[in-house]
């Protein structure tokens, strides 16, 4: 089955540049496709200092949405945004001030790759952090989800007045430059013998959770990576997800709800219905009405899992609301049926009011639609 690669190098312009994230993007280029994905045949998007974060989750969703493998290779910088303490990738507009508004949450990167099966994602990381995020991630592993095979480094921020380079990324390139590509454990291994004087000093991640991995976990943690590849207390046991996948790629949208509500019936059961466990069974419900091509359905989920986080307590700007609003939105604009369309619009608009979100006008663009569904038959 042919692969999907995702190229992303970004940092920002003028004096925040921690590194010289897309000088490794003409290496990375030289390397045949197939190489850098490791089938046989690969289709690759390369984004060098994107602007706004938006534009970058649309590629990365539509990339994480391909069947067959998919290997994103990310290089650039880390920040924290002021309010939420929450770790970001600077894009090319990224200023101290604006983390929160112009960079992309590293969240977004894990939600987007949360319903691939176990063994088909794998992520290859080069990034710096500034001094508050570097301290920051010694303490607090960077999670980058269930079931994904990730290895790289972070680096500590270089000297005042320095620029970096992504030394490990361009040791990868050119490793595979020689068009072969070994297992990414011995990959990532050759690269970091290349650079040795950095890796003493960084935090190296290094973690894969296996197809079919268990109940056990069958993940595998380097340090400072946290990678939770356990699932608990549900039906049967072991991780669903490659299951969910599995039946979403051959069709079977139906089967793949109905184990997914399973598992979210087990998740109530166990730890109520506002439980971070039933939210995410919850979230990965909607996502299935989404690609079984129901809008509506996918938006009334969207808001419920926003109604319930924000009932639990969580803030309106806190990610996971945001995200929940956001795509509840997007699937509205999907929806084909007017009298559907009108019914959730008013949730949806009195949503907007308390989560107005990083897209400036999103509840204006909500209020203008639902005045034209009232003058539809």
């Amino acid at each position: 089955m042919p692969g999907t690669v995702l190229l992303l190098a970004a940092s920002p312009v003028g004096r925040g540049r921690l590194v010289d994230a897309v000088s490794v993007l003409p290496v990375l280029a030289a390397v045949d496709p197939a190489v850098l994905s490791g089938t046989d045949t690969a289709h690759v998007v390369e984004l060098a200092d994107p602007l706004e974060p938006q534009a970058v989750l649309t590629r990365l969703r539509a990339a994480a949405a391909a069947p067959g493998p998919l290997t994103v290779f990310v290089t650039g910088q880390l920040h924290l945004d002021r309010r939420q303490r929450l770790p970001h990738l600077a894009l090319a507009r990224t200023t101290a001030s604006t983390v929160r508004y112009t960079a992309l949450p590293w969240q977004w990167i894990r939600e987007e790759l949360r319903l691939r099966p176990p063994g088909a994602t794998s992520l290859l990381v080069d990034l710096h952090a500034d001094t508050e995020t570097w301290e920051q991630l010694r303490g607090r592993p960077l999670d980058s989800g269930r079931g994904n095979a990730v290895y790289g480094r972070i680096a500590p921020p270089p000297a005042r007045r320095t620029v970096a380079v992504p030394s490990y990324m361009k040791a990868v390139a050119t490793l595979l430059r020689s068009g072969h590509r070994p297992p990414l454990e011995e990959l990532h291994r050759q690269a970091l013998d290349r650079i040795p004087g950095e890796a003493a000093t960084n935090v190296l991640l290094a973690a894969w959770a296996p197809q079919g991995a268990g109940p056990d976990g069958g993940a595998r943690q380097g340090n400072g990576l946290h990678v939770d590849g356990r699932y608990d207390g549900g039906p049967g046991g072991g991780d669903p997800h490659a299951a969910i996948a599995a039946a979403v790629q051959a069709g079977r949208h139906t089967d793949a709800d109905t184990l997914a509500a399973r598992w979210e019936q087990a998740a109530v059961r166990a730890h109520g219905p506002g439980s971070l466990d039933a939210l995410h069974w919850a979230e990965v419900r909607a996502d299935l009405a989404m690609f079984a091509g129901d809008a509506a359905r996918s938006c009334r989920t969207w808001l419920t899992v926003a109604g319930a986080r924000l009932a639990a307590g969580q803030a309106a700007d806190a990610p996971e609301v945001e995200a929940a609003v956001d795509r509840a939105h997007h699937q509205w604009g999907q929806i084909d049926d007017t009298a559907r369309a009108r019914e959730l619009g008013p949730a949806l608009a009195e949503l907007r009011l308390r989560v107005p979100g990083r897209r400036e006008g999103a509840l204006d663009h909500v209020q203008q639609q639902l005045r034209q569904l009232q003058t539809q038959d």
